[in-house]
């Protein structure tokens, strides 16, 4: 089922299940606003199939989890994400941290990279996103979840640390709604340049590697529909990290290059590795002071050391039946 259902005995004495038909429906003003229209198209469709939407736009950071954290779960069969992955990250967050029943999770892709929307094969027309959300097969997922010495954040999709986190930590959230998708280029031009060898410490299940850079993901997909991990899968309880071993400003170029082109996972210097808990600590920084970012799916959020492993908490997310 894809929402909380109730055990009702019928006038013949036979049970069923229902599931209520109501969608709390979250929406990030700021992400894809070139894509409102969508938002709307999708209500109106779900609407149409005898479902209620009710509608709440954030104001702010931390707003969607809130509202994740109150939502009531004999109210709503659904609550729905129009946002990016750091809208969607926000409602992860907060539903893992319930320890009673919670709805299951649509989504309504917008922003800029929508990697979960990739990784779980949404359609991304309104009649597609619509129909998932009323009909669509839930997928159990336990969320990953870095933790720091400043505090804990779970994440559906990835931690990264190294160059990704940086040019995460370099575009502000002007740039992004200016730019979208540019930004991160442009960002990614602006570390290449200053670039320098820092190499991390990467403890996998009690065995240690060194890399230039690292992301520690639970899905395949990374920025988009671009693969790092072929064998991750959300319903799978392990962690897949994947080593940058190679230095350089040269090998930099040569790695995004490969994941352009799709080529990334048999590339020279580059490997996955499963496990279940993960730390990740700065060996040598090359003359970098200060922290060290870490990326939470797609957002600036801490700083290494951290540890990482399986949120004790799980999230239900809709994917097309």
């Amino acid at each position: 089922m894809s929402a909380i259902a109730w055990l009702l005995i019928d006038c013949d004495g036979s049970m069923k299940l229902v599931v209520p038909k109501a969608v709390l429906l979250i929406v990030n003003p700021t992400a894809g606003r070139r894509r409102r229209g969508l938002v709307e198209a999708v209500a109106a469709r779900v609407r149409a199939a005898g479902w209620s939407v009710d509608v709440v736009e954030t104001q702010a950071a931390g707003d969607a989890r809130r509202l994740a954290e109150t939502c009531d779960a004999h109210r709503y069969g659904v609550i729905a994400v129009a946002g990016g992955d750091g809208t969607i990250n926000e409602v992860v967050n907060g539903l893992a941290g319930r320890r009673d029943e919670t709805p299951a999770v649509g989504i309504v892709p917008l922003g800029t990279a929508n990697v979960l929307a990739h990784e779980l094969g949404l359609g991304f027309s309104a009649a597609d996103v619509a129909q998932t959300m009323v009909a669509g097969q839930p997928l159990l997922v336990q969320p990953g979840e870095a933790i720091n010495g400043a505090g804990a954040r779970c994440f559906s999709l990835m931690a990264g640390a190294g160059f990704d986190a940086k040019v995460v930590a370099g575009v502000s959230v002007s740039l992004k709604r200016r730019l979208g998708r540019a930004a991160y280029v442009w960002r990614s031009l602006v570390e290449a340049r200053r670039y320098r060898p820092v190499r991390y410490r990467v403890e996998i299940d009690g065995k240690c590697h060194e890399a230039s850079s690292v992301i520690v993901t639970r899905s395949r997909h990374y920025a988009g529909p671009y693969v790092v991990a072929p064998d991750a899968a959300l319903g799978e309880p392990l962690l897949h990290v994947c080593l940058f071993e190679r230095w350089g400003r040269s090998q930099t170029f040569r790695y995004g290059l490969a994941l352009l082109l799709g080529r990334l996972p048999k590339s020279g210097g580059y490997r996955v590795v499963a496990g279940r808990r993960v730390k990740v600590s700065v060996l040598n920084d090359a003359g970098e002071r200060g922290a060290q970012p870490v990326q939470i799916d797609g957002d600036n959020a801490l700083t290494l050391p951290v540890s990482i492993g399986l949120s004790a908490g799980a999230v239900r997310l809709l994917q097309p039946g």
